[in-house]
């Protein structure tokens, strides 16, 4: 097939779920710091990882991520995304900007509004007032001591002398790194209003009889149209992608398993959210898809979600096939590469 005038993939990266076995979960933590070592060698863009609690999976995504920062030098690093419901702003502003001067600057802030399992792990927390926040105002909060502004006119006194109290360490550009993983028409508002960047996974909220397709493109078209700040507006879009040309036979049979295991919760909305159809088959298969998703428009940056509890093998196929056989024929150039550096 050949390649189209305008590029239909520019910036292209992976997210990944970290998942381990739970009586040894190193081994499976390990394995996620290759695979982040394996999409730089590959030429992705950004790799991203997962924070997903009480699950088989990376719980705390800075703490791991800080390793990452040791183990790749160029990749952009993110998380996707930490879930603000159970943090407090201005530690997480402090951790973040930790890793993002060990990672020389390499940091995308992802974040939600969210708090999954909260009745689960409610008699675990901290009471009172962190319970009653309005989830938009943590992201404020959150946001301002990303800014590192002075917490007070008086200089405290401190081991290493005299100086106006602010987050540290203070880095200015975090703030305009900060994505807000959303899907609802308000999350998409927020996020352009405020001036975040955005991402976008493979599910939304319904929307009357439209499909997935025809939802999230309203939503980046909605989002572009809104946004206001300094920073530029960008848009990153997850889609499950399973390339099967060079798996085994035996990869091939679970990748479709897996895939028809998941078919049924896209012909109609779940409890008011459509899902989009997953991408397994050939390249030319999921080029075909991913030529004919009007998300993917040429400045949609695409995130190569990786399926839950896939073996490292699988992950290793998966990343490699995309890399060499599908993101080329859509335009898209390794990072590094002279064409890259030259565009």
């Amino acid at each position: 097939m050949p390649i189209p005038s305008a590029p239909a993939v520019v910036e292209a990266g992976l997210t990944l779920p970290g998942t381990f076995d739970e009586a040894s979960p190193s081994g499976g933590l390990e394995e996620t710091l290759r695979l982040f070592s394996l999409a730089e060698e590959l030429g992705y863009q950004v790799a991203g990882i997962r924070q997903r609690h009480l699950e088989r999976g990376v719980s705390s995504a800075l703490p791991f991520l800080a390793a990452a920062t040791q183990r790749t030098s160029t990749i952009r690093l993110e998380t996707a995304v930490v879930p603000l419901g159970f943090e407090t702003p201005f530690r997480l502003a402090e951790d973040f900007a930790t890793v993002d001067v060990l990672s020389g600057g390499r940091i995308n802030v992802g974040v939600s509004s969210s708090a999954p399992h909260r009745e689960l792990v409610r008699a675990l927390s901290r009471v009172g007032e962190a319970d009653d926040i309005a989830p938009y105002t943590l992201i404020e909060r959150f946001l301002e001591a990303l800014e590192g502004r002075a917490l007070s006119d008086e200089v405290i006194t401190t081991p290493y002398g005299r100086q106006i109290p602010r987050i540290q360490p203070h880095v200015p550009t975090l703030r305009e790194r900060v994505w807000l993983g959303g899907g609802s028409a308000r999350s998409v508002r927020w996020a352009a209003e405020h001036g975040l960047k955005l991402f976008l996974g493979n599910l939304a909220a319904a929307d009357g009889d439209a499909s997935f397709e025809t939802v999230q493109r309203a939503r980046i078209d909605e989002y572009h149209a809104l946004f206001v700040g300094s920073g530029e507006p960008a848009v990153g879009v997850e889609r499950v992608i399973v390339p099967t040309d060079s798996a085994t036979a035996a990869q091939r049979a679970h990748y479709r398993e897996y895939a028809a295991a998941r078919d049924e919760r896209t012909l109609a909305p779940v409890r008011g959210v459509v899902f989009q159809r997953d991408l397994v088959g050939t390249a030319d298969e999921i080029i075909g898809r991913l030529r004919e998703d009007p998300a993917i428009d040429g400045r949609t940056q695409l995130r190569i979600a990786l399926p839950y509890a896939f073996h490292r093998d699988d992950y290793r196929q998966i990343l490699s096939d995309v890399a060499e056989g599908v993101l080329p024929r859509l335009g898209w150039r390794p990072a590094g590469s002279a064409s890259a550096v030259a565009a």
